[in-house]
């Protein structure tokens, strides 16, 4: 039952990545595309997370932690630039 259930779910969030890279490739403006980038971050650690849940090994949880972190700091990196930009 619950292989059925990880294998599901692994689908949904592969086609969550798909649909995100959609939106990275054809965003018409940058910000369109850093919420992509942002996404798929999103999707990584929950990915990362079904991992772990799927393996048994608590250690895939610091991994999406780690992830997570570097995605935030990525996010608000990309969002000074957008700022800095549109004061120009």
């Amino acid at each position: 039952m619950i292989e059925t259930v990880t294998t599901i779910c692994f689908a949904l969030l592969g086609l969550a990545m798909l649909a995100a890279i959609v939106r990275i490739i054809r965003g018409p403006t940058l910000a369109d595309r850093i919420l992509g980038l942002d996404t798929i971050t999103v999707i990584a650690v929950g990915i990362i997370g079904l991992f772990a849940v799927t393996s048994g090994l608590s250690l895939y949880a610091d991994i999406a932690i780690a992830v997570a972190l570097v995605g935030f700091l990525s996010t608000v990196a990309f969002a000074r630039y957008l700022l800095s930009r549109a004061r120009n």
